[in-house]
Order: structure tokens, then sequence, then C-alpha cells
């Protein structure tokens, strides 16, 4: 909701000329949570437009991996809907913390070093991009936005982590990143600088989509 809002006021400049469409997907909200979204979007001037999908009854199927069907079926309905209507970029809310907490859970949980990119194209959907404005945007500070407004938003609304007990591992890597930060103020900062500060030959072996390289590759040169 920040982002579109921001997005609605940089239109509003008309320096660069752009449009923008709202677009909001119901996964499968409840009525409530529903209803929520659309009264904050009228409170905030933004006129969303709303679509319907079964990517919560989908992705509940999967009982070993929700969350992560759920994310694909999304970005991939997001994809469409947007190439459907002419848009040539996707816009997306994610914050710096996210960027921070993507790092950490792909080493921790994926076995694989990378970030989230604040922007690239799409690999599937020809001349269509992807654009994280708020990449440096600090998540407190988006809450501290969200208490003055005084309006309740959603943060996932999902009807399946509702049900499962297991917990999130987003949720055990912020909670890492709050202990850490008691020892490291700055353990954050040097986390996303590190995704910077790749030294090539330090590593075992890295990739470029398919081509792959080991240190061995030149060892005896």
């Amino acid at each position: 909701m920040l982002l579109a809002k921001c997005m609605k006021q940089l239109q509003s400049y008309g320096k660069p000329d752009f449009q923008v469409v709202f677009l909001a997907m119901d996964p499968g909200y409840t009525d409530d949570v529903r209803n929520r979204m659309i009264r904050n979007g009228t409170a905030m001037e933004i006129p969303i437009e709303m679509y319907e999908t079964k990517i919560f009854d989908s992705a509940g199927n999967n009982i070993k991996n929700p969350c992560f069907l759920c994310s694909r079926l999304r970005r991939g309905w997001l994809y469409k809907k947007a190439s459907e209507l002419g848009c040539n970029k996707i816009a997306l809310g994610h914050h710096f913390d996210d960027v921070v907490e993507t790092i950490l859970m792909g080493m921790l949980y994926g076995s694989q070093m990378q970030t989230m990119l604040p922007k690239l194209h799409s690999e599937n959907y020809p001349g269509m991009e992807l654009i994280r404005p708020l990449y440096l945007v600090r998540e407190e500070k988006i809450i501290q936005w969200q208490q003055e407004t005084g309006l309740d938003f959603e943060r996932c609304a999902c009807r399946l982590t509702e049900k499962n007990d297991r917990g999130s591992k987003r949720l055990e890597i912020k909670m890492l990143l709050r202990q850490l930060r008691e020892i490291n103020p700055a353990v954050d900062m040097n986390i996303f600088r590190s995704a910077e500060n790749v030294n090539l030959r330090k590593l075992i072996s890295y990739h470029i989509g398919s081509e792959y390289h080991s240190f061995l590759d030149d060892y005896n040169n």
C-alpha cells in the first residue's frame, strides 16, 4: 500500500510520464480481508483493480511446501495479468529487510548465495521488467508510516499459514536478525554489502545461468 501511494504521488508530477494500474489479486481471501483492502484503497484514494483467483486452494494441495507454490503461482499470475493489460513493468513492495532476510534464507535453508535484485527482466515474458522501488527502505520506517496513517493493513492473510504450526522460515530469520542486532547493530548492512563485495577468487564455485566455474579451473595457472 505504501508503494501504491508512492507510485500515485510520483505519477502526479508527470516526469517521467507513465500510467499505473493498481493491480490487486484475491488469491482466496475471506470477505473481511478483501473488504478491508478495498476500504484502505478508498481511504488512500488508490483505485484498486481486484481480480479473483483460486491460488490458496491450489497451494493448499501441496502439503509439504504450500508457501513456495503460492509464491510461484502469485508471481506467474501477476506477470500474465500485467502482460494482458499492456504493462511493461511490475512494481513490487519488497523492502531492505526483505533483501537481507532473503540472503540469509538462501544460505541457511537453500544452500546458495544469492540476493533479491532491485530490478530484472522477465525470462518468460519478453519486454516485461520487475522493479522494487522500496529496495532500500527499512521495514521499521514502513511500519511507522502505517501507524501514522491510522489504517490497518493486511500482512499475509493466508488461510494456509494460519493452520500451519511449523512456523515461517522468514519469521525464524527475522528473530535471528533481531538477536544479532543486539551484538552488532550493523549486521543488516553488513549482510547486504556482502552481496555486493563478492570475490570470485575466494569462492569454491559459482555459476552464471548454466555456465559453471570452479576454483580448480585455473588453479595450476
